[in-house]
């Protein structure tokens, strides 16, 4: 499934509508047994130029709260499916963070990633601090979340920031190329890895370990396994 975000207007800016719509979307294709990757991406030849702040201006902290300006990001991270993003343009604010909530991120040589929260008073709120210095490591997240400072896509995939650039104008493309592929893949093992890379961050490293030793075990007692692995020995494709 491809979820478009198209508010050219205002270079796909995320206000509380879009951001709602959004978020629904994306809970409806959970539930959607037909679905088994979801593409993110923005029209205009953007993918999220940052969070509206006209709307943001005259906002209070229970404001947030009770208009759950953050649950979009939540369903993208809670996400069992894989989650693609395509990006060109700019990917600032929350739309880097709606980038670092997917699973791969597939970059246009033009796009330009970056956290500007701090130059109008405030700070990332939906991941970047956190997911930026496990990433890149803390020096080089401070400089980019302290200064505000984009970073070009090609030297984002050199910080660990993307999975892979392309020409301009290709992201989608290329991304619909991936998805197709891990659509193709056995899908209790693409849910298997996704479960095990996610709780395992959080782990201590020999916890992670034991964690992925019982799903990859639990794999045996599939249906997939046996018809991948015997597919495998006949030189047969697998159904």
């Amino acid at each position: 499934a491809v979820l478009s975000i198209e508010r050219p207007e205002r270079r796909n800016a995320l206000n509380l509508e879009v951001k709602g719509r959004l978020a629904d979307e994306v809970e409806a294709l959970v539930a959607d047994a037909t679905v088994r990757v979801i593409v993110l991406t923005g029209s205009g030849g953007y993918f999220v130029a940052g969070t509206d702040l006209a709307e943001m201006v005259d906002m209070t902290p229970e404001d947030h709260t009770r208009l759950k300006t953050g649950r979009v990001f939540l369903a993208l991270r809670q996400c069992p499916k894989p989650v693609i993003a395509a990006v060109e343009g700019y990917a600032l604010g929350g739309g880097c963070e709606l980038a670092l909530c997917c699973d791969l991120i597939v970059a246009g040589t033009s796009a330009r990633f970056g956290q500007p929260e701090i130059r109008v008073g405030i700070m990332p709120g939906a991941g970047g601090t956190q997911k930026l210095p496990r990433i890149m490591g803390p020096y080089r997240a401070m400089k980019m979340i302290l200064t505000g400072e984009a970073v070009a896509a090609p030297e984002a995939l050199q910080l660990g920031m993307v999975s892979e650039v392309v020409l301009d104008g290709k992201a989608l493309e290329r991304a619909l190329d991936l998805a197709r592929t891990i659509a193709s893949m056995p899908p209790l093992a693409v849910r298997a890895v996704k479960e095990v890379v996610q709780a395992g961050q959080n782990l201590p490293l020999e916890g992670a370990l034991a964690l992925e030793r019982k799903a990859f075990q639990l794999l045996f007692d599939t249906k997939d396994q046996k018809e991948g692995m015997r597919a495998f020995l006949e030189k047969r494709k697998p159904a």
